[in-house]
C-alpha cells in the first residue's frame, strides 16, 4: 500500500476520466507533486460504462474545441502511454426524421465548417450506403462527420493515470476523503481515511472531481455543485455475423444512439422523462455496480430501434445495462474555482458526455489552475453559473428527469424548462401572469418573456421559422421604439460596495472612471490581465462611500466571487442586495410624459440628464429612478423596495392607459437591444474578447490611472486592433438569426453570429459577431461584401460598425 504524503501541491479527489485527465495535465504542466485519491477503484463510478462516444462538435466554438482536443489527445495516449484505448475514428451520423430536425443538423453542419471541423450533409441514400443495416424510409436528412469516433472509456482513463503518473503524480486507490479543510477562506489540505489508517496531506488546491458524488463532498465544504445521477439504460446484442465496422449512428428523434463493436451492437436511449436516482444518498460500497433492470421503460425505445434497425429483431440480448449518470440542471458540465471557497476547483457533472468532455476539460482546468485565468471563454460550463438553491435536492430531482431527454430533444431557440419551476419570483409575479405573461426562467427567476394576447394560448410552439409569439414580440418592440413599455427587470444582479476605500477599490478593479459626484451612473467593465471582459455592469455612486453596481442575474455569483477574489486590504463590504430592489423598466419617447402622471418629481434634462438618477415619490410610494436603457430610447429603470413595488406597478399602469402603456417581455428587450448593437455578456462580450475589440473603447479611461487589464489596453491601442464586432442586417425580411451562424466574408467563412434577434424597427434579423481585421481600416472592414449562413443557405447581409438604430444616441438624450 502506498505510504501518501503529509504535503502536496494538489489534490484530486476522484478516480474517474475527469480525476485523471486533470492529473494528467497538472503533470503536463510540470506539477509533479499531485495525489490523486480514489476512495474505491479508478473507473468504477460511471467512467467504466460510459458509451464511449467521440464527437467533436458542441453547441459554440470553445466547446468544439475542448472535445477536438479530446478526440486528439486520446488518437496519441496509446503511443504515448502503451495503454490501449480503443480509438477509433469511425465517423459518426447524425439522421433527421422531421424538416425541423433537418434544418436543426444543417445548422450545426454550417457551425461545423465555422469551427474548422470536417462534416458534410449527406441524402439518405448516402447514409444508406454507408449504413446498410438503416431503415431510411422515413428519413429526410442526415449529416456526417468522418472523423468522430468511439473509445474504451475505462481504458482512457487508466491511460491518463498512467501518463500522469509517469511525470511524477501519486495516485492511490482505497482512500476516502473525509474532509476538506480550510482556513480565512481558502482551501489549507484534506483528511483522509483507509480502513483503520487516517492521515491528512495539506495542500494549496483541492479539485473535485468526485462524479455523482460532487454534490455531497461540495456540500462538506460550503459549495454549491448541483447535480444529480439519473438511470442511464443501453443494451448490447450478441454478435450479429458480418456486422462491419460502421459510424456511431444518432437518431435524435427517436432518443437513441448505435454503436458497433467487435461484431456486436448496442443501442443506448435519452429517454424524453427519465428516472433520477440516489435521491437519499449512495450507499458506502457502491463500485463498479449496475441498478435494476427496467425493460418496461425501456420498451419504447427498443421497439423504434428494431422498426430503425431491422437486424435487432432476430439479435439476441448479450446485456441489457442500467448505471446511474449525473446530470446538472442546464445540461452543461462544471469547471472552476467554487466562488465560495479559493482554491477549491470542479470538474463534474459530464451529463453521460464525460468520455468527449474529460480531455478537454482536464487540459482547460490544469492551464487555468497553474495560471490564475482561464485559457479561453469558458463560462458555458463556468462553475459561477450555479445558483445556491439549486443543490436543493428536490429541485434536482424534479429538472434532471428533464435534462437528460433534453440531450436528443430538438434544441430550438428559446426552448424552456418545464421542470422545477417558480422557486424565484418577482413581487409582480402574479400581477403579470393575470396579464397573461408567458414566463422563462433565467438562473431559477421566472421573467416574463412575451404577453400574450385575448384568447391566445400561454404556451411556446416552438420551432426554427416564426414561433407562435414573433408578432407578440413585435407589438412590444414598437410599443417600446413609438410609444411606451413596461418591464419587469427585477432579476438583475444588484451588489453594494461600500465603505471608506470602495472608490479606490472599485478604481482598481472598473475600466471607466468611477470618480463621479453621487448621483452619476458608470458604464464599465471590469477586465482580466489580458484585457479580456469579466463583467458586463454599472456603477451607481450612492454616496461619497457607497455604490451600487447592477449585472445581469445569470452573472451575480460570477461577478461577486470577482469582487472578493479581488479584495485586498481595503476597508470595503460587498453585499447582495438582489433581492432587496424590484427594477421597473418605464421605456419609450412617451416615457417621460407617463412618469410625471405618477410622480411629482422634475424629470427633465436638465434635473435629470442621461447617465443619473435621483430619489423619488412614485404613487404614494418612494423609487430610484436611474436614466439609462438596454432599448436605446428614453427611459428610466426604476428601482423600488419589494414591498412597494406591487404598488408603484399599479400606479403606472393605472396612469399608463392615457399613453397606450404595454407590458413587454425580455424577447422585446432583446430585440431592441440588439438594433442599438447593445452587448450581451456570454455572447457578445466574454473574458476571451478584448474590450477594445469588442468596441467598448469609450467605456475605458486609461488616463485615470493604473486598473486591472490597463497594460493589455495600452499594448492593443499601440499593436491595433485583430478583429472587431460588428453588427449585420440581413437584406431578405423572412430569415432569422439566433447565434452560431457563419459570418461569411467575401465568400469565406470568417467567423459566427455571437447573438442575434428579429429587428421589428429595421425590418430584417440582426446579428452581432466579430470579424478578422488584421492591419485594416473600418472602411477596409465594411468594404466587403458579406453574407451569413444559415442551415447551408447563405444570405446577403448589411455590416455595419456603428448601431444601426440611432447611431449618435439621440433618442436616448432627449
Amino acid at each position: 500500500m502506498a505510504a501518501l504524503p503529509g504535503k502536496a501541491r494538489a489534490v484530486i479527489i476522484g478516480g474517474g476520466v475527469s480525476g485523471c485527465s486533470v492529473a494528467y495535465h497538472l503533470a503536463k504542466l510540470g506539477w509533479t507533486d499531485i495525489v490523486l485519491l480514489e476512495r474505491k477503484q479508478l473507473t468504477c463510478g460511471t467512467t467504466w460504462h460510459a458509451a464511449g462516444l467521440i464527437g467533436q462538435l458542441r453547441g459554440s466554438q470553445n466547446m468544439t474545441r475542448l472535445a477536438k482536443y479530446s478526440a486528439d489527445l486520446y488518437v496519441k495516449l496509446e503511443a504515448e502511454t502503451g495503454v490501449a484505448t480503443g480509438m477509433r475514428q469511425v465517423g459518426s451520423i447524425t439522421v433527421a426524421l422531421t424538416e425541423e430536425r433537418k434544418h436543426e443538423i444543417y445548422r450545426q453542419a454550417s457551425l461545423a465548417r465555422a469551427f474548422d471541423v470536417d462534416v458534410r450533409e449527406t441524402s439518405p441514400s448516402e447514409i444508406k450506403a454507408m449504413y446498410p443495416h438503416l431503415n431510411i424510409s422515413d428519413v429526410v436528412g442526415a449529416v456526417h462527420l468522418p472523423l468522430d469516433g468511439q473509445c474504451d472509456p475505462a481504458n482512457i482513463a487508466m491511460a491518463l493515470a498512467k501518463g500522469a503518473r509517469q511525470r511524477g503524480a501519486t495516485i492511490v486507490e482505497g482512500v476516502k476523503v473525509t474532509a476538506v479543510h480550510q482556513k480565512d477562506g481558502r482551501v489549507t489540505g484534506v483528511s483522509w481515511a483507509r480502513g483503520e489508517e487516517q492521515g491528512t496531506i495539506e495542500a494549496d488546491v483541492v479539485v473535485n472531481c468526485a462524479g455523482m458524488w460532487a454534490r455531497e463532498l461540495g456540500q462538506m465544504s460550503g459549495v454549491t455543485i448541483p447535480l444529480h445521477a439519473c438511470e442511464h439504460f443501453y443494451l448490447v446484442t450478441e454478435a450479429i455475423p458480418g456486422l462491419s465496422r460502421l459510424p456511431v449512428l444518432r437518431v435524435p428523434d427517436e432518443c437513441a444512439y448505435y454503436k458497433e463493436d467487435a461484431g456486436k451492437m448496442m443501442l443506448g436511449a435519452f429517454e424524453p422523462v427519465a428516472k433520477p436516482w440516489g435521491m437519499d444518498g449512495i450507499r458506502e460500497d457502491f463500485c463498479f455496480d449496475q441498478l435494476p433492470e427496467d425493460m418496461d421503460h425501456f420498451e419504447p425505445i427498443l421497439e423504434m430501434g428494431v422498426n430503425r434497425m431491422p437486424m435487432l429483431a432476430s439479435a439476441g440480448i448479450h446485456t441489457f445495462f442500467n448505471g446511474p449518470e449525473s446530470f446538472t440542471p442546464d445540461d452543461r458540465y462544471y469547471l472552476g474555482e467554487a466562488p465560495e471557497l479559493s482554491g477549491y476547483w470542479v470538474a463534474a457533472g459530464y451529463n453521460s458526455i464525460g468520455i468527449v468532455s474529460s480531455g478537454g476539460a482536464g487540459m482547460a482546468l490544469a492551464q487555468w489552475i497553474h495560471d490564475g485565468e482561464a485559457p479561453f471563454d469558458l463560462w458555458e460550463v463556468d462553475i459561477r453559473r450555479a445558483q445556491p438553491f439549486q443543490k436543493n435536492r428536490r429541485y434536482l430531482k424534479e429538472r434532471v428527469s428533464e435534462t437528460l431527454g433534453l440531450l436528443y430533444a430538438d434544441h430550438f431557440p428559446y426552448r424552456q424548462f418545464a421542470t422545477s419551476r417558480g422557486v424565484r419570483r418577482s413581487p409582480l409575479h402574479e400581477h403579470l401572469k393575470a396579464r397573461s405573461a408567458v414566463f422563462g426562467e433565467v438562473a431559477g427567476c421566472e421573467r416574463a418573456n412575451w404577453f400574450a394576447r385575448e384568447g391566445q394560448e400561454r404556451e411556446y410552439r416552438y420551432s426554427w421559422k416564426r414561433q407562435n409569439w414573433f408578432d407578440n414580440q413585435r407589438e412590444e418592440h414598437l410599443a417600446v421604439r413609438n410609444g411606451v413599455g413596461l418591464f419587469d427587470m427585477t432579476s438583475f444582479g444588484k451588489i453594494r460596495i461600500e465603505g471608506r476605500d470602495a472608490l479606490a477599490f472599485l478604481q482598481r478593479l472598473c475600466a471607466n472612471d468611477l470618480g463621479v459626484e453621487p448621483g452619476r451612473i458608470v458604464y464599465t467593465q471590469m477586465l482580466n490581465t489580458r484585457g479580456g471582459i469579466e463583467s458586463d455592469l454599472t456603477v451607481s455612486r450612492l454616496s461619497e462611500t457607497a455604490f451600487l453596481a447592477v449585472v445581469p442575474g445569470a452573472t451575480l455569483q460570477r461577478d461577486l466571487a470577482w469582487l472578493r477574489k479581488h479584495l485586498g486590504d481595503e476597508f470595503v463590504v460587498i453585499t447582495d442586495m438582489t433581492a432587496a430592489d424590484s427594477v421597473l423598466c418605464l421605456m419609450g419617447p412617451r416615457s417621460r410624459d407617463l412618469i410625471q402622471r405618477v410622480s411629482p418629481n422634475d424629470f427633465s434634462n436638465e434635473k435629470n440628464p442621461f447617465g443619473t438618477f435621483q430619489e423619488i415619490e412614485i404613487g404614494m410610494g418612494l423609487a430610484r429612478a436611474h436614466r439609462v436603457t438596454y432599448v436605446g430610447e428614453l427611459g428610466w429603470e426604476l428601482y423600488v423596495s419589494t414591498d412597494q413595488a406591487a404598488h408603484v406597478f399599479e400606479a403606472i399602469e393605472e396612469a399608463g392607459a392615457e399613453f397606450g402603456l404595454k407590458l413587454c417581455g425580455l424577447h422585446a428587450l432583446d430585440s431592441c437591444r440588439i438594433e442599438k448593437a447593445f452587448r450581451h455578456f456570454g455572447h457578445d462580450i466574454t473574458d476571451e474578447d478584448h474590450v477594445l475589440e469588442a468596441g467598448l473603447g469609450f467605456a475605458v479611461k486609461t488616463g485615470k490611472g493604473d486598473f486591472l487589464g490597463r497594460d493589455a489596453v495600452l499594448r492593443k491601442k499601440e499593436a491595433g486592433l485583430s478583429r472587431r464586432l460588428v453588427q449585420f442586417r440581413l437584406a431578405d425580411p423572412q430569415p432569422l438569426l439566433f447565434h452560431n451562424e457563419a459570418i461569411v466574408r467575401d465568400r469565406k467563412i470568417v467567423g459566427t453570429i455571437t447573438s442575434g434577434n428579429y429587428g421589428h424597427h429595421l425590418g430584417g434579423a440582426i446579428g452581432l459577431g466579430y470579424v478578422p481585421c488584421k492591419d485594416e481600416t473600418e472602411a477596409d472592414v465594411l468594404g466587403s461584401s458579406y453574407e451569413i449562413e444559415i442551415a447551408g443557405e447563405r444570405f446577403a447581409a448589411e455590416a455595419s460598425l456603428k448601431p444601426m438604430y440611432d447611431p449618435k444616441a439621440e433618442r436616448v438624450r432627449v
